[in-house]
């Protein structure tokens, strides 16, 4: 099992913080939505890899869009990310679409549907 490493989570939340920052604020790629947020970042002990796990909030073709534009671009937000944070080694970041806000939405949909239909089924008939 994995223990938890405190410098660890901290470079992962200040990578986090950087990135998302450089997405919304730095970057001009008009294929990258503008409701696009960084989710989790996972940044290797050794400090060489990093996967950025990104949620869009759009459709099917606004998330590939997306996605291409911030794997096109990768070498830029590398780039400010290494002026702006103080790391030994600037990580190689991958880009990851996450799909979990998503589902979550959908769940809750599924949800109130069933709870809506059961209401409606118990009402008594007039």
């Amino acid at each position: 099992m994995k223990r938890t490493n405190i410098k660890g989570t901290r470079i992962n939340g200040e990578v986090q913080k950087e990135l998302s920052r450089i997405i919304s604020r730095e970057i001009k790629d008009p294929r990258i939505h503008p409701m696009t947020s960084v989710t989790q970042v996972m940044v290797t002990q050794d400090l060489k890899e990093c996967k950025a796990y990104i949620s869009v909030l759009g459709d099917e073709k606004a998330q590939t869009d997306t996605l291409e534009g911030l794997r096109s671009a990768t070498g830029y937000i590398r780039r400010e990310l290494a002026h702006s944070i103080n790391l030994r080694n600037t990580p190689e970041i991958t880009f990851i679409m996450d799909q979990s806000i998503e589902y979550a939405i959908n769940m809750s949909k599924k949800i109130d549907d069933v709870i809506s239909k059961q209401k409606d089924s118990e009402k008594p008939e007039e």
